[in-house]
């Protein structure tokens, strides 16, 4: 006969340890260099403002605080993100909103 306390035990087991995974996975902290959430485009505005204030283009040197992955966000491999580029970036989740 099956002990019930040892099969809840068990289940205890395997279960939590699972629904731990399930919530850390769900934190988002872009350190991967993965998509995140998708910004609006009055956000992706404001941070190309902050990241590019000239307007001009977003070198890679000046990206890290505002770009997830510089690399898919650079589209024609050119070393630097035009503003055609960053909002296409910002509607794949590639770009973080920063409030400086």
């Amino acid at each position: 006969m099956e002990d019930p306390m040892l099969r809840a035990s068990l289940i205890s087991l395997f279960v939590l340890p699972l629904t731990a995974t399930c919530l850390l996975a769900q934190t988002n902290t872009m350190t991967s260099g993965r998509p995140s959430a998708v910004l609006t485009p009055d956000q992706c505005q404001q941070v190309w403002s902050q990241a590019a204030p000239s307007g001009d283009a977003l070198p890679e040197a000046k990206a890290t605080p505002f770009i997830v992955n510089f690399k898919q966000a650079d589209g024609n491999h050119d070393g630097s993100i035009s503003q055609a580029e960053f909002d296409a970036a910002c509607a794949k989740g590639l770009v973080k909103f920063t409030q400086r």
